[in-house]
């Protein structure tokens, strides 16, 4: 008989259940974790939180306070599970997140699917990126609003977690991705994710610290840039970003909370980019910012040969 596990549940409202899947998720060890937030059939929000072994309670307790309050630290269950399905059982309720064309699902919904979808299958898994967080939609809705206005040849996909949003770049324009995150956990559930969605051919991927991996210059310059992290190391990577990137290409940013966006993107503006876009979900902000194209290389009015063609449209917020 397999040795139990335990899981950790607690039933609240949407934006706290969000909140602590975030913090939980970058709080606990992920090697032996997996955390979630979804809705039930019951249309409540519940949090579960998978343990490989019995969980430190107090400690956990202690998180949870610090994140949600009082209230939510004392409505936590723990129960032991059988181990057989311990980390499927933390995402196996998770409805699929549809961003136009684009459907992160798992392998229970992918008879959902209709005829024009890109099904992008995630299962439950120790790295981040499920497309439920507000910080993801906001990348794949912008991915999905590029596709239909522009064309990719060369992406770059800054802090992969999952790998979704390389699987989704890749797929939207049949091109190749490069894929770095510097956890050695992301970069083995990308490459396992990519191929579960039959694009393995389609991606690189690379641990690596930010943008300074060889493989990671060796493909530059980029047409579209993502880099779904947090407000600290996109500021780092500011400079390095905007060397990789080509004239006329985007940056999809995310992972910012509303009052660190302004200063995100007064950073990157002093780069030469300007905003296209600002998407705001479930508190968090995305950017949608483009490089200038006009250039001693390139004339006004024509895209750049590797980059996406057309002038930008009109900021929407």
């Amino acid at each position: 008989m397999k040795a139990p596990t335990s899981v950790a549940r607690l039933t609240c409202d949407e934006p706290t259940a969000r909140r602590l899947a975030t913090y939980l998720g970058e709080s606990l060890d992920a090697e032996d974790t997996a955390c979630a937030a979804f809705e039930g059939d019951d249309g409540r929000w519940h949090v579960a939180i998978h343990f490989r072994a019995a969980p430190d309670e107090t400690g956990l307790r202690e998180l949870i306070t610090l994140a949600a309050g009082r209230t939510a630290a004392n409505a936590l269950r723990i129960e032991p599970v059988a181990d057989s399905d311990w980390v499927a059982q933390s995402l196996a309720g998770l409805r699929p997140v549809r961003a136009g064309r684009l459907v992160v699902h798992g392998a229970h919904a992918r008879g959902g699917l209709r005829a024009n979808d890109i099904g992008i299958q995630i299962e439950a898994a120790l790295a981040f990126g499920t497309g439920h967080h507000g910080t993801t939609l906001g990348c794949l809705l912008a991915l999905g609003d590029l596709a239909k206005r522009r064309k990719a040849r060369r992406v770059l996909d800054v802090g992969t977690g999952t790998g979704v949003l390389a699987i989704a770049a890749a797929r939207l324009w049949r091109t190749h991705a490069v894929a770095g995150d510097i956890d050695p956990v992301a970069v083995r559930s990308g490459r396992a994710n990519a191929q579960l969605n039959h694009a393995a051919s389609m991606i690189t991927f690379v641990p690596a610290t930010g943008a300074g991996a060889q493989v990671i210059r060796g493909h530059a310059p980029y047409d579209l840039v993502l880099a779904n992290i947090l407000m600290t190391p996109l500021t780092r990577l500011a400079v390095p970003l905007r060397k990789l990137a080509a004239p006329g290409a985007h940056m999809v940013l995310s992972g910012l909370l509303p009052g660190h966006a302004n200063a995100v993107l007064a950073i990157y503006r002093a780069q030469g980019l300007r905003l296209e876009r600002r998407i705001t979900l479930q508190g968090w902000v995305t950017l949608v910012m483009r490089r200038a194209a006009h250039t001693k290389q390139s004339r006004p009015g024509r895209g750049h040969r590797g980059g996406f063609a057309g002038e930008a449209e009109a900021i929407s917020r």
